[in-house]
């Protein structure tokens, strides 16, 4: 009877698996390019949302934001504060370092400023209730405006304009209308003058006053000045009741008093008086 010999199946060896680095799943948390401290300070933020941390980096970025409304300040006008923008900024810094991934191996910086400035420029869209298409016709009118003066040294006129821009006057006309709601200023801000522009005076003070006409202050002037000629001219009682009631505002029977007459004569002498002076300026007349 042959001899049978008993096989056991082998397992095929086990495969060999590489060992995981300890911190292959570790999160990164400190951008490039920041030294220590703030590398500290990023890893307290990203690794465990430390308020402190977030206030110490926003602290850190300001000037950032300042920096970016500085260039955003230059193309608006006047009226418009650069401490509104740095503050407008300031949301989309603290957005910024919300969102921003350290791990992708970007700068900060290169990150934040366009959300910055976004984030400045969306809330002054918000703030403006012009219409887009109207703020682009001022700024077409504005810089045809510019090249023109820059050209021909003077200011251009209405036919220059509209020929630089390639419209007729009646539609230049209407432009220039739907512009004037654009702009608003504060009367107090100062506006330069003069053939040099070396002048400055506030804006209010530009302002013509359609109730006030040009001659009347010369007018005035001449006729305080033939007045005052005439009552010259009086004798000495009647230059001092003329004074006294007109221009101190005493009654008569205080200047009474003053004189020592009663007031009927006062009444006396300011009707004599009074007749004088109408007689002598209806002579100049």
């Amino acid at each position: 009877m042959a001899k049978t010999t008993k096989t056991t199946a082998r397992k095929p060896p086990a495969a060999k698996t590489k060992a995981k680095a300890p911190n292959d799943n570790r999160r990164i948390t400190i951008p490039p390019a920041v030294d220590d401290e703030l590398g500290a300070m990023w890893d307290a933020f990203k690794g465990s949302a430390s308020d402190k941390a977030r206030e110490h980096l926003i602290m850190h970025y300001a000037p950032l934001v300042k920096y970016v409304a500085s260039r955003v300040a230059t193309g608006l006008p006047a009226s418009v504060e650069q401490a509104d923008l740095v503050s407008y900024g300031m949301f989309g810094l603290i957005d910024a370092l919300q969102k921003f991934e350290p791990g992708r191996g970007n700068k900060f910086e290169t990150y934040a400023i366009p959300r910055i400035k976004g984030a400045i420029i969306d809330e002054l869209r918000a703030m403006d209730w012009v219409p887009r298409s109207i703020r682009f016709k001022a700024r077409e009118i504005e810089k045809a405006h510019s090249d023109l003066e820059a050209m021909l040294k003077r200011q251009p006129t209405e036919a220059e304009m509209a020929e630089r821009l390639g419209i007729s006057r009646s539609e230049l006309h209407d432009v220039v209308s739907q512009i004037s709601f654009v702009s608003v200023l504060a009367l107090d801000e100062l506006v330069s003058v003069g053939a040099d522009r070396g002048e400055q005076v506030s804006l209010i003070d530009t302002l013509a006053d359609k109730h006030l006409d040009p001659t009347s202050g010369v007018e005035s002037q001449e006729t305080r000045g033939l007045l005052a000629a005439a009552i010259n001219s009086l004798s000495e009682r009647e230059k001092i009741v003329v004074t006294l009631y007109y221009f101190e505002g005493l009654t008569l029977a205080e200047i009474g008093e003053i004189l020592g007459v009663t007031e009927s004569r006062v009444c006396q002498i300011h009707t004599k008086a009074v007749g004088g002076l109408r007689g002598q300026l209806s002579e100049v007349d």
